[in-house]
């Protein structure tokens, strides 16, 4: 007698060895996709943090560049020229009225001491000859050249307002004569050898103060006496 096949079916723990074990290696690819991102996510942090320092550095360095380099002190311009500057200081101040006043400026600069001689202190309008009342004034400077070996520059000045007459036929004839009248006046006054002297005229060629204003013009109308430094000698 022939017994009838039973029928054999998958045994259940089968299969779900199967997916459990599927669900260990899904997991276990997630936490290892995990772990990645967090150290990528670190490591991106460190790269940001990096260019972060490497550009602030950069704009330091960048910014300590652009900067100026500091200044070299310069020494005094009296260092220079010390055999001048006592006599510029008691100039100064025995023509301090004067300065005061508006009729002169006195001034120490590289090549020397300079004495400017205003218009309206010492000579009139469109003339040459220096005013008797500004005589006290041009003995002061006087006295310091005759007691100073040093060489003079008498350089006269004008506005850029024209001149033409029977005397002066332009500014550079009123300019120079002015720097012949101050010469002459220390010739006969104080017996400053001419030799001593150079002067020149320079019309409105070198203004210290705009042509533009009354005031202005004032200022450029003048002789500037310049006692010259013994380089300049």
């Amino acid at each position: 007698m022939i017994r009838p096949k039973r029928e054999t079916h998958p045994k259940p723990e089968r299969w779900m060895v199967s997916y459990a074990d599927f669900i260990t290696l899904l997991c276990a690819f997630f936490v290892v996709m995990f772990a990645v991102a967090q150290e990528d996510r670190g490591k991106a942090k460190d790269v940001s943090e990096s260019v972060r320092r490497a550009l602030d550095n950069r704009a330091w360095s960048t910014h300590q560049q652009a900067a100026p380099p500091p200044a070299v002190p310069q020494p005094p311009l009296v260092a220079s020229q010390p055999e001048l500057l006592v006599p510029f200081q008691k100039l100064s101040t025995e023509l301090a009225d004067e300065i005061a006043a508006g009729k002169m400026q006195a001034r120490l600069e590289p090549r020397g001491i300079v004495v400017s001689l205003r218009e309206k202190g010492f000579f009139s309008s469109g003339a040459d000859q220096i005013h008797p009342d500004a005589f006290a004034s041009m003995a002061k400077i006087a006295k310091l050249i005759h007691d100073l070996p040093n060489a003079v520059r008498l350089e006269g000045h004008t506005d850029s307002v024209p001149i033409h007459n029977v005397r002066f036929r332009s500014n550079w004839d009123l300019s120079a004569a002015r720097s012949i009248a101050v010469l002459t006046w220390f010739e006969s006054h104080y017996g400053i050898p001419p030799l001593r002297f150079t002067i020149s005229g320079s019309a409105d060629n070198q203004p210290v103060a705009e042509n533009g204003s009354e005031e202005g013009r004032a200022q450029n109308r003048r002789v500037d006496i310049v006692i010259l430094n013994q380089a300049g000698r």
